[in-house]
């Protein structure tokens, strides 16, 4: 009798513990015994998160939901995290499910990496998910859509769309016969090498000589680069004051004294045109061209003498014609 007691007293000891620590697991677990962090986030909507659901970063459990409560329009949620949870300033909490059971969790994302932690009872900032009971709605109304397009199209407006197609294929079938053999023919001489394009795909010397022509178009843009850059360096040159062009730019002594030239130049020509001068006088003394119009008049008289007269006579002439 006395071991049948002791058997009893030993039993409901054992389940008491056991209760105890049903009881622990089911309210927290053995998180009481540990150090946490609190954290806290507001949301517009929690989506049936409850008291005790998990908080996890990158999927790995944190911490969970401690308390719940309404503050300005919004909830507040309560987190006790484990100490070595890397949760920074600028990380972000989103409420998700895990499922379609409305298991749902608070997910916390690493943030920067240089980002300096979050401090106890700190405030983290939230991005909200969309509702699971709105996209239910949207799917529904996307279903009743599909639902109503596919009643439209009953058999006879699918034969009404189909039936021009298909008569269509059957006056041209063997048009179409025809066409799809050309293609085929074709395809196959090009995939011998037969033809322009088949040479074009398949012949090696073609292929050379584009290249060979290739080639030259670099040396030829390599060329015009030369070209340009010695064209380049002749302008900075120029613009340099270097070089007969340079100086004739740049020198302000040589432009002052092509200057100076250039109006000595016009004085001259205005003297001239002006009668000054012996040019002058050449150009514009009218009885001056009368004189030697009449001494070369007389010049030409004494010529046509000479060719009657002896070697004697001649200075006698001249002189007699020009006196």
């Amino acid at each position: 009798m006395r071991n049948s007691l002791e058997t009893r007293l030993g039993l409901f000891v054992a389940l008491a513990f056991l209760s105890v620590f049903v009881i622990i697991e089911t309210i927290g677990g053995f998180d009481m015994f540990k150090s946490y962090t609190t954290l806290r986030a507001q949301f517009a909507g929690i989506q049936e998160l409850k008291e005790g659901d998990p908080v996890k970063m990158a999927g790995v459990p944190v911490g969970r939901v401690s308390k719940l409560h309404i503050v300005n329009g919004k909830v507040e949620v309560i987190m006790k995290l484990d100490k070595n949870a890397p949760v920074k300033t600028d990380s972000e909490a989103i409420v998700k499910f895990a499922g379609l059971l409305g298991v749902n969790y608070v997910s916390i994302s690493f943030g920067s990496e240089n980002a300096p932690l979050q401090a106890d009872g700190s405030l983290v900032t939230t991005r909200e998910q969309p509702d699971l009971n709105s996209l239910m709605a949207k799917l529904d109304e996307a279903a009743s859509g599909v639902q109503n397009l596919t009643k439209s199209f009953t058999g006879d407006k699918i034969d009404n769309l189909l039936g021009p197609f298909t008569d269509f294929m059957r006056q041209n079938n063997p048009r179409l016969t025809a066409i799809i053999a050309n293609f085929q023919a074709v395809s196959t001489q090009i995939s011998s090498g037969q033809g322009t394009v088949g040479k074009l795909i398949y012949d090696h010397a073609l292929y050379d000589s584009a290249n060979d022509m290739v080639t030259n178009l670099q040396a030829a843009s390599g060329d015009i680069r030369g070209t340009i850059n010695e064209a380049k360096t002749m302008i900075d040159q120029i613009n340099a004051g270097q070089g007969t062009v340079g100086k004739l730019i740049k020198d302000p002594k040589l432009a002052n004294e092509i200057t100076a030239a250039a109006t000595n130049l016009k004085e001259i020509l205005q003297k001239v045109n002006n009668g000054n001068g012996t040019v002058g006088k050449l150009v514009n003394d009218q009885e001056f061209y009368k004189n030697a119009k009449l001494s070369l008049q007389k010049l030409d008289k004494a010529t046509e003498s000479l060719e009657d007269t002896g070697p004697l006579s001649i200075l006698g002439s001249l002189a007699s014609t020009l006196l």
